[in-house]
């Protein structure tokens, strides 16, 4: 099971340290958040008044597009500092619901000193970025470069307090005491063994992106962190490479002008919930074939089919569409297992329906058209969501006609 956010119990014996210290992290994560929310307004501004300028006015301002990217990435970095918070960055979480409620504190413990390291790692090498990039002027605002690079070191200094926050909002001395022992463990065979991992060569690559990934993942440590502390460790062991090469990555990555895209479509999706329009939506569909057998079912397909591409976060899709329907269709004799599984599947099924952010994703790093994807990935979710309505169909055979007039 994928998890992108765990709820977590505050111990009521935390010393006046740890107290302190998760007010004050409380309390930075309260500012970041009205930062985060003031940034996805003023994007949402300049891009919308570019937009004007260029297609309405014809006068297309040179200064937008160049201020929408600085504002997003530290919107980007805002936003990851806030995820890594709530607990809500994507990670694999069924081998640790297996565990006891020690083991699962411990390795919770385990992620969050693993955090902890790859954030270290970072802030140095993206503190002397954010200085280099002092220098350069950029081209249309003509102010320096690195008060957008700037985000980085930041970002990643306010995700160290919200990891060490974290950790001591859920663990004991004993605990962290034991994993800081199996980390550093770890951390010192590697080193030890550096000698044998610069004669294997390539071969390397499999100790790093496979065994030490492998484990972290399984270990419930968010993949994203699972990765950068995989290629941290890599560039520091087996290679002579810098590590401003791993944060010069991260800030070409989110320099994206198409990744913009992302942050307005999941504030669509949020009002499209929030104004009651998805709600609407799904009632008008549940009116056209409720009557028939398996109709919500055909329902529940077609509000995935549409709302889907639009908010591009499958959480928001199914919190919209599950609510509305799951309480009609268990009256109407539907197992609970049997639709969990149908909205897992029609989840899957949309996921290259457009404006599909995973594709926008995928052209972006790729440099793949973006409309050739959107048009490349209609066909597949077309076809995948006859095949589900057939399954409904087959299965709805069997049911009882419902007691519902016809609209």
């Amino acid at each position: 099971m994928m998890e992108a956010a765990m709820t977590y119990r505050e111990p009521v014996n935390m010393n006046p340290a740890a107290r302190a210290l998760v007010g004050l992290n409380r309390l930075v994560m309260h500012v970041v958040g009205a930062a985060a929310a003031a940034l996805v307004v003023a994007e949402t501004v300049v891009l919308l008044t570019g937009v004007i300028y260029r297609y309405a006015l014809h006068d297309p301002l040179i200064w937008s597009d160049e201020l929408a990217s600085i504002l997003f990435i530290w919107l980007s970095m805002l936003g990851a500092v806030l995820a890594l918070d709530r607990g809500e960055h994507m990670r694999l979480t069924a081998i640790i619901n297996k565990m006891s409620d020690k083991g699962r504190i411990w390795l919770e413990t385990v992620a969050a000193l693993v955090v902890c390291i790859f954030v270290l790692m970072v802030i140095h090498p993206a503190v002397d970025h954010a200085l280099e990039q002092m220098a350069i002027t950029t081209p249309a605002l003509e102010i320096p470069d690195g008060l957008r690079a700037g985000a980085l070191p930041v970002g990643a200094i306010l995700m160290l307090l919200a990891a060490v926050s974290r950790m001591a909002s859920v663990t004991s001395l004993r605990l962290l005491g034991s994993a800081l022992l199996v980390v550093a463990a770890v951390a010192g065979g590697l080193w030890l063994a550096r000698p044998a991992l610069l004669a294997m060569g390539n071969y390397n690559l499999i100790v790093f992106f496979v065994v030490l990934i492998g484990f972290c993942v399984a270990g419930g440590i968010p993949i994203a962190f699972a990765f950068g502390t995989a290629t941290m460790a890599y560039l520091a062991l087996a290679t002579n490479a810098p590590l401003m090469i791993v944060v010069s990555r991260m800030d070409e990555g989110m320099s994206s002008l198409i990744l913009l895209s992302v942050p307005l479509f999941v504030l669509l999706g949020s009002l499209l919930e929030m104004s009651g329009l998805a709600k609407t939506l799904i009632d008008f569909m549940a009116s056209l074939l409720g009557h028939v057998r398996g109709g919500l079912q055909y329902v529940l397909l077609g509000a995935m089919f549409l709302v889907s591409g639009i908010s591009g976060s499958k959480a928001a899709d199914m919190a919209a569409i599950a609510p509305a329907l799951f309480p009609e269709m268990k009256k109407r004799g539907s197992r609970p297992e049997e639709l969990v599984a149908l909205l897992s599947s029609s989840g899957a099924m949309t996921e290259t329906i457009p404006p599909s952010l995973v594709l926008i994703t995928i052209g972006a790093v790729c440099s793949v058209s973006i409309t050739a994807l959107f048009i490349g990935g209609l066909m597949p979710a077309a076809i995948a969501t006859i095949a589900i309505a057939v399954v409904c169909w087959m299965r709805a055979r069997r049911e009882p006609m419902p007691d519902v007039k016809r609209a």
